[in-house]
């Protein structure tokens, strides 16, 4: 019993989904050209203009207005994005980041080969570095 009403549940819903999918048709409203008092009531149908609310591109034309909007659309997501984005992945090393990285492997690796410590201690010269007295350093 549950299995068949489940069953027509589901058919319910995809005739409705198929429903929803068709294209839409022109909608018709009666109008009525006289008032409701009278018992001879004439109606006439008049299609009712489907109603657009526009994307900023074109306030007069909706199909101009679309199209705007796509060509638009294409361009930022496509081109801007996309593309702007592969050429920053692959721009070169403006900084030369990777050029101090290299150089010094290159001389960490020839130092080691050679046998020297990995940095000289005199690097710098004793007589240009000015270091602070035993005075200064106790306060």
């Amino acid at each position: 019993m549950m299995a068949a009403l489940f069953r027509m549940n589901c058919m319910q819903s995809l005739r409705q989904g198929l429903a929803l999918m068709s294209p839409k048709e022109t909608i018709y409203r009666r109008i009525a050209t006289t008032s409701n008092r009278h018992d001879g009531i004439k109606e006439e149908t008049k299609p009712v203009k489907r109603k657009w609310v526009s994307y900023g591109f074109s306030h007069k034309n909706e199909i101009e207005d679309r199209h705007a909007l796509h060509q638009t659309m294409f361009v930022c997501v496509s081109i801007v994005f996309v593309i702007g984005c592969t050429v920053m992945a692959y721009l070169p090393d403006v900084r030369g980041k990777d050029w101090a990285q290299r150089e010094a492997y290159l001389q960490l690796r020839y130092r080691e080969e050679h046998g020297l410590p990995p940095i000289s201690p005199n690097y710098i010269d004793a007589s240009k570095i000015i270091l602070p007295t035993d005075e200064e350093l106790d306060g």
